[in-house]
């Protein structure tokens, strides 16, 4: 190993396009972005049309910040190691942990500056959304509320994702106008503390629905119904996985537990539900536009043009025969999919007596060259027509399953086995396999861990969860290796530390 080596998900008015530019614009003073202001902002903060524009603004920077080089995927899925790259270079230097190879993928996987830019946009925000306020009638003391409550969080929410990467990060809590005065990074203890912090004052504010009569956010958000905004914002559900999230990082399974209990005790307040493994994997099921049981998600919706050619695990995952690609930039070989699918009666993937799959859910070409993962295959409005490579899936960072198996894992730990074996079966019931039985499947968190990767495959967790394991029972050489030596983390960016003198680099990468 070497060391050394816009639209969002609604249809938006122009004043948000106009947003985006401004917000975009703003991070010239977060560490790391040449660029200037080009919508002056005394043309903002006058009209409630201002402030929606500049929240979905937020969310829309959010989205990029996952989105842009696929970066979700290789963060989370390919430098995990399950996946196979047969062409790209780049990939597998992700995929040997050589972060510090030239490719500009790579490259730019280790820049925070996508992310800087949605905590200055949530930064202007909290600091100017009370003139509007003051301004325009129209825009109340609730919707004001429920707005700095999404700020709040995505902005917190950006502060854990940039942890998980690249462990201390500077902390920045209010705008810059004018010359930027450069910041050392904080320790991640105090960034996560903070983070968490802000998500439960967020979350206390937050409504479990918008517009659908909810005391915490009265009426039509902004003179929307319902439909528009299931699965598109963050709401008191998304705040509490993702604090359970931020808590198994820390290891503070008590907390685990006690947030993943609120998700499953009011999940159907916010008409979510589990997902049947039809719905998760169909061409316009669970992944497609938005849907209530994303409990956090990004859509790209198709009905609103919102669909692209890159920024989804289709691009990297989809080839010949599901769509007109030769060959898929990254694959599982046939002995990975069997060892991990390892279950008969599985219906995300399992093979009959004779060797055949049963379903073609998971993986399309089983017995081809490259079998290509197709659990995700949002293409266009839905279609299976392999002609097109066009793609509109969500997204999506948590859902109720992964809640239901964070859950299990942290009662397993705790020695709650009852409770764990209930988490983990209400998954593996719902998917075709038997209830668990330690003399059949053997230890119970490992169980569960390996759940999660069937469960969970190509949205993003692989590569926490194997750091989450290994702290707990070092088994993986190389990760738990990297545990050790810190080498986790993502080598900060040469352009970074070149622009602020003030950073210093990663110390398993100096």
């Amino acid at each position: 190993m070497n060391k050394r080596a816009n639209r969002t998900y609604y249809h938006p008015p122009l004043a948000l396009l106009a947003a985006v530019l401004l917000l975009l614009a703003g991070c010239q003073k977060m560490l790391d972005v040449d660029s200037s202001r080009v919508v002056g902002e005394k043309n903002m903060w006058n009209s409630l049309e201002d402030t929606r524009a500049a929240i979905m603004g937020t969310y829309g920077l959010v989205r990029a910040a996952l989105a842009d080089h696929n970066a979700h995927w290789l963060y989370g899925d390919v430098r995990a190691g399950d996946f196979t790259s047969p062409t790209r270079q780049d990939l597998r230097a992700i995929i040997n942990n050589d972060l510090t190879a030239s490719y500009p993928a790579v490259e730019a996987l280790g820049n925070w500056r996508r992310w800087y830019a949605v905590i200055n946009s949530a930064n202007i925000f909290l600091e100017r959304v009370h003139e509007v306020h003051e301004q325009d009638l129209r825009y109340t003391e609730n919707n004001m509320k429920v707005d700095i409550a999404q700020a709040r969080f995505l902005r917190a929410f950006s502060y854990f994702y940039m942890v998980r990467i690249w462990g201390d990060v500077p902390l920045i809590i209010s705008s810059y106008d004018g010359s930027f005065e450069n910041k050392r990074r904080e320790n991640q203890a105090k960034v996560l503390a903070w983070a968490e912090q802000e998500m439960l004052a967020a979350a206390a504010d937050l409504p479990y629905r918008y517009s659908a009569g909810d005391e915490q956010q009265q009426g039509d958000y902004y003179n929307e119904t319902s439909g528009r905004w299931d699965g598109a914002l963050a709401r008191k559900l998304t705040a509490y996985a993702v604090l359970a999230h931020l808590a198994a990082w820390q290891g503070n399974y008590p907390d685990v537990a006690n947030y993943s209990k609120f998700v499953l005790d009011n999940y159907q307040r916010a008409t979510n539900d589990y997902i049947s493994t039809a719905h998760l994997t169909d061409a316009n099921g669970f992944f497609f536009n938005k849907k209530t049981n994303q409990l956090f998600g990004f859509a790209y919706d198709w009905g609103h043009v919102d669909a692209s050619f890159t920024g989804h695990i289709e691009e990297l995952t989809l080839a010949e025969p599901v769509v007109n690609k030769r060959i898929p930039d990254i694959y599982l070989p046939k002995d990975s999919i069997i060892n991990i699918f390892n279950e008969g009666g599985d219906e995300r993937f399992s093979l009959d007596t004779l060797g055949t799959p049963v379903s073609e859910r998971y993986f399309s070409n089983y017995n081809g060259r490259y079998p290509i993962f197709s659990k995700i295959k949002c293409i266009m409005g839905g279609v299976t027509d392999p002609s097109f490579r066009i793609f509109t899936s969500a997204i999506v960072f948590t859902r109720l399953e992964d809640v239901t198996l964070l859950r299990a894992e942290a009662l397993a730990v705790l020695g709650e086995r009852s409770g764990a074996i209930e988490s983990l079966n209400a998954i593996r019931t719902r998917r075709g396999l038997d209830e668990y039985n330690e003399a059949i499947n053997g230890d119970l968190l490992n169980t569960i861990f390996r759940e999660r990767q069937r469960e969970l495959m190509g949205e993003g967790h692989r590569w926490y969860d194997l750091v989450r394991y290994n702290r707990i029972r070092p088994s993986h050489p190389i990760v738990s290796r990297l545990i050790a030596d810190n080498g986790i983390y993502w080598p900060v960016s040469p352009t970074l530390l070149v622009q602020n003198d003030q950073l210093t680099q990663n110390d398993y990468w100096q």
